[in-house]
C-alpha cells in the first residue's frame, strides 16, 4: 500500500511543515504574548496596520508563518523577498516598483527571509525607502539583530522576539497534522500521545523539526494493521541519537584498558601496575594511556583529590617528551597514586545528571537577568535586569538562581565527602542552606564549613 494513495490531491510533493503552514492567526500555534487575544502584534495585523519590524526568534518557531499570515491579511502589495537569493540590483527594482506604487496611493510590504545574511550595503539600499514610507519592512532572522541588523534600519522597526515553542505546542501541532486533511487525515495514521510528546521533546522547541520528525516515522510505519501504525520501533529509529564508536579495534585492548581502569577504581595498585605493563610490552601506545589517566583522574577521583588531575596532565606531558621507554615509570607513578587517592565519582555523575536534563528536556532560553546586554536593545528586553554582581556583596553571593525557571533547585554535584571533598560538601552545604534561608551565616565564612587545614 502506498501511503501517498490517501494524500490530498496536488500536496503529496510538498513537505509537511509546508502543507500545514497556519493560514490565519486563529490556526497560528505559540507566541501567545504577540498574536494572543488582544495583543499588539495581533491587533496590529487584524487592523492592516502594519509597522516595519524584525521577527526575531530560533528556527522553526513561526516567523515565516506570522509574514504569510500577514500577506493574507494585508490590503497592501506583498512582496516576498529572499536575501539568500537576491542582491542589490533585485532590491532597486523592488524599490522603484514600490515607490511607483507609493505615488498611486498604494502600499508595499516587503519581506526580507534572512536578513541577516544581507551586508551592510545591500541593507542601506532598504533604508530611504523605509524612511519615506515606500515600504513596510518585515525582516525575519535567527540572528541576534542587534549585531546583524544596520543601527539605522533597527531604529525604525519593531522587534517582536519569538520563542520556542513549548512541548504542548508542539503536540497540538502534531495531532493537527495527524487529523487534518492537509496533513495525514486520510491515511488514519496510529499514534500514541507518548510518542506525540517524544516527538516534541526531541524537536527542541521547532515546529518544522517535529514535522520533519512526524513525517519521517509515518513513512516508515508499521503496516501491518492495513494503516500506518507509528510503534514504539519506528519512533526510536527515528529520533535515535547513536553515539560514534571508537575508532580503534581489537577485542584485547578493551579488555586489558578496562581492567586496569578497575584496578585503579578498586584500589588495587599491584593489578593496575600488571595491567599497565602487559599494555606497554604489548606495544601500546603510552601517550593512550596518559591520556585514559587524566579522565580516570577527574572521572573516579575528582575533587576528593584536586592534585591527581595535575599529575596525570604532567604525566602526560613526560610520556610526550620522553617515550618509552623512559615514561613508563612515569605512568607506574600515575597509576600507583590514581589507585592509592580516595575516590569520588561526583564530576561524573554530576555531568551525567546535568546532560540528561539538556537531552530530554527542551533547550530553555537563558534567563534575562544572567544575559549580558551591550546593546540598547538588548537592555530594553530585559537583558540583565535583576542580576546581583556577586562581588558587590557582603557575603560575595547572590541569592538568584542562575538556572532555567523549570530546574530550579535541581542538584547535579553532590560531592562524596571523601578526602578533600569532604571540604567540598561542608562548603556546598553552607552555600545551599544560606541561599536556601535556612540559615543567615555567609556561606564563605569559617563559622559556615569549618577553618580550612594548614597546608
Amino acid at each position: 500500500m502506498s501511503l501517498v494513495e490517501g494524500m490530498a490531491p496536488g500536496l503529496v510533493s510538498e513537505p509537511l511543515a509546508a502543507r500545514m503552514r497556519p493560514e490565519t492567526l486563529d490556526e497560528f500555534v505559540g507566541q501567545d504574548d504577540l498574536v494572543g487575544e488582544g495583543k499588539i502584534l495581533r491587533q496590529m495585523i487584524e487592523n492592516d496596520r502594519i509597522p516595519s519590524m524584525i521577527l526575531w526568534g530560533p528556527p522553526g518557531v513561526g516567523k515565516t508563518t506570522l509574514a504569510n499570515v500577514i500577506a493574507r491579511a494585508t490590503k497592501a502589495e506583498f512582496v516576498n523577498f529572499s536575501a539568500v537569493t537576491s542582491g542589490i540590483k533585485e532590491i532597486k527594482e523592488i524599490m522603484a516598483r514600490a515607490e511607483e506604487g507609493r505615488r498611486l496611493g498604494g502600499r508595499t510590504v516587503l519581506f526580507v527571509d534572512e536578513i541577516h545574511r544581507f551586508n551592510k550595503a545591500q541593507q542601506d539600499a532598504f533604508l530611504p525607502y523605509v524612511e519615506q514610507g515606500s515600504i513596510t519592512l518585515i525582516g525575519a532572522t535567527t540572528e541576534n539583530p542587534s549585531f546583524e541588523v544596520n543601527s539605522a534600519l533597527l531604529s525604525r522597526s519593531k522587534v517582536f522576539v519569538l520563542k520556542s515553542l513549548s512541548e504542548d505546542d508542539l503536540v497540538v501541532l502534531l495531532r493537527r497534522a495527524i487529523s487534518s486533511e492537509r496533513g495525514f487525515g486520510k491515511l488514519g495514521v496510529e499514534v500514541s500521545d507518548e510518542s506525540l510528546r517524544k516527538i516534541a521533546v526531541f524537536s527542541n522547541g521547532d515546529a518544522r523539526n517535529a514535522l520533519g520528525t512526524l513525517e519521517t516515522a509515518v513513512a516508515n510505519a508499521d503496516m501491518s494493521k492495513g494503516h500506518p501504525e507509528i510503534t514504539e520501533d519506528v519512533l526510536a529509529a527515528c529520533i535515535s541519537r547513536k553515539a560514534l564508536m571508537y575508532d580503534k579495534t581489537g577485542e584485547e585492548h578493551y579488555n586489558i584498558i578496562s581492567a586496569l581502569h578497575k584496578s585503579m577504581r578498586n584500589s588495587d595498585p599491584d593489578a593496575a601496575v600488571y595491567w599497565l605493563a602487559r599494555m606497554l610490552e604489548g606495544g601500546e601506545d603510552p601517550l593512550y594511556i596518559a591520556r585514559r589517566c587524566i579522565r580516570f583522574a577527574s572521572e573516579d577521583v575528582g575533587l576528593a583529590d584536586p592534585n591527581a588531575l595535575l599529575l596525570a596532565t604532567t604525566v602526560w606531558d613526560a610520556c610526550h617528551n620522553l617515550g618509552v621507554p623512559e615514561c613508563n615509570v612515569h605512568l607506574t607513578q600515575i597509576v600507583v597514586y590514581l589507585a592509592l587517592a580516595p575516590k569520588s565519582n561526583a564530576m561524573e555523575k554530576a555531568y551525567i545528571r546535568a546532560a540528561r536534563d539538556a537531552q530530554l528536556k527542551m533547550a530553555e532560553p537563558v534567563p534575562l537577568h544572567i544575559r549580558n546586554a551591550p546593546t540598547r536593545l538588548m537592555k530594553e528586553l530585559d537583558y540583565g535586569k535583576g542580576y546581583t554582581y556577586a562581588h558587590d556583596t557582603d557575603e560575595k553571593i547572590a541569592r538568584m538562581s542562575c538556572l532555567p525557571e523549570s530546574l530550579a533547585g535541581r542538584r547535579y554535584y553532590e560531592p562524596s565527602g571523601l578526602g578533600a571533598e569532604a571540604r567540598m560538601k561542608a562548603r556546598l552545604k553552607a552555600v545551599r542552606d544560606w541561599r536556601e534561608g535556612a540559615t543567615d551565616t555567609p556561606p564563605f565564612s569559617t563559622a559556615a564549613y569549618g577553618a580550612q587545614p594548614k597546608a
